[in-house]
């Protein structure tokens, strides 16, 4: 077992995992209409290959990859294409252009799909990673960082260890827990396939401590392969984000951006990742659904559900029962990084690994203070930067001097405002200066 590393940071949140963990994973059912987003990854959106009025199937291509960085996107379920049009997307929080399909219930699959294989001896590393990019497959833990990418490290990038994430650190979120406890043979199964494909001789398996059926279960799957190890860490946010982890198992830093894990050798996926290229070249299916937990004390039935990705947030949240009252507020994701949706209409993305609904209680906003200078932001940023001065230059506007301070630098994690004792809004002031400094870099490069 690997001796873990102490984490730069971080801050210990109250779990919540209790609501949902003991909740078997079930197919949500077919809604009504899909909203399926041409950009629901990192870089370039995909470029449609349908048209209104089109027929449809389970599996189907409806979007082709745009450039080297971007993801396909195909039919969750057999249907019709309504329209192609703007909806607002809940995670960019703009409107995007998003292909609309109205399921026809019968589910049927698309006949000319990838042939599936049997097992790791009967398909090339090539082919591995030619099939993440024709399945569209992206990082499931919330970045969606096209996969196909990360499993062709450039050749000056010598890559030596892969890591599964299981740490699952968000509050409230369950989904990739009972993957592990459901599925471990099909999760280690595209695990090897990944180090396969990127040619990594190293795999280690992370799991925080507070999912001991999970470690149990994943040990058990994991011994019938050579080259694989397990790090059990103690439970701590933002030990899950790929930066922190990485330095946490293997001792080593990631460069600031734009320094990536390539450059100190390291690839890393999660355990979503990792069962949906199982699932790919087990029965060729792409990626077109995924484990959503729909979570919280505002929610009935806190439930784990596999969901067709583009499935309305409304749909899921009957599925689990409905409302217990009036929610507060409701999150796509996790409580400490999640956004807070506008609208219970929007769908469930790639990246969506949870819905979160809070009660009025749990939603209402404290009175924020002046700050006192503490410092406690600085002693838990898992990056080593400073939100107190970031923040007090994104709150008036000298933007300039927030980018001399690193700011675009920061996860987003969200521990300075969870550790801040006058209640200010440290990451939401980040977010809108990191947003700003964007857009001008963007119009610069244009002009």
């Amino acid at each position: 077992m690997i001796t873990i590393k102490k984490m730069f940071g971080g801050v210990a949140v109250p779990h919540k995992k209790g609501l949902s963990e003991k909740s078997p994973v079930e197919f949500a059912g077919i809604p009504g209409e899909l909203v399926l987003f041409l950009s629901q990854h990192i870089g370039a959106p995909s470029v449609s290959t349908v048209k209104p009025k089109d027929a449809v199937k389970r599996g189907q291509v409806l979007a082709e990859p745009r450039g080297f960085v971007s993801a396909a996107l195909h039919a969750p379920t057999s249907g019709v294409v309504k329209a192609i049009e703007p909806r607002f997307h809940p995670v960019q929080a703009r409107m995007s252009e998003a292909i609309i399909v109205e399921p026809d219930g019968k589910h049927e699959l698309f006949e000319q799909l990838s042939p599936a294989v049997s097992g790791l001896d009967s398909i090339s590393a090539e082919r591995i990673k030619a099939l993440a990019r024709e399945i569209g497959l992206v990082g499931l833990g919330g970045a969606a960082f096209p996969t196909a990418v990360k499993l062709a490290p450039p050749e000056d990038k010598p890559i030596d260890t892969y890591l599964l994430n299981g740490a699952e650190c968000e509050p409230y979120i369950t989904a990739d827990h009972r993957l592990m406890l459901e599925e471990a043979g099909k999760v280690i199964f595209g695990f090897k396939a990944s180090m396969k494909a990127s040619g990594v001789k190293r795999g280690i398996i992370c799991i925080e401590d507070n999912k001991p059926d999970a470690i149990e279960s994943m040990k058990e799957a994991m011994s019938a392969y050579d080259g694989l190890e397990l790090a059990v860490l103690s439970a701590r946010y933002p030990r899950g984000g790929e930066k922190q982890l990485i330095q946490a198992v293997l001792g080593r830093e990631v460069p600031p951006p734009p320094g990536l894990p390539f450059d100190v050798g390291v690839i890393v996926s999660n355990v979503g990742t990792a069962y949906a290229l199982a699932d790919a070249i087990l029965t060729g299916l792409p990626l077109v659904e995924r484990v959503v937990s729909v979570t919280g004390e505002g929610v009935a039935n806190p439930s784990n559900f596999r969901a067709l990705i583009g499935t309305p947030v409304s749909y899921l949240i009957e599925k689990a029962g409905g409302f217990t009252g009036t929610p507060g507020k409701v999150v796509m994701g996790g409580p400490m990084m999640g956004p807070a949706v506008k609208s219970l209409d929007v769908p469930v993305v790639k990246g969506t690994s949870g819905i979160l609904v809070l009660t009025k209680e749990q939603a209402a906003q404290e009175p924020v203070l002046p700050c006192i200078r503490c410092g406690k932001c600085i002693d838990v940023c898992p990056m080593g930067l400073q939100p107190v001065w970031m923040s007090a230059y994104a709150e008036r506007g000298l933007i300039e001097e927030a980018e001399g301070y690193r700011v675009m630098d920061c996860c987003e994690c969200g521990a300075c405002t969870f550790t801040c004792p006058a209640k200010r809004p440290l990451v939401q002031w980040i977010r809108m200066a990191k947003a700003e400094i964007s857009s001008r870099r963007n119009a610069q490069r244009k002009s």
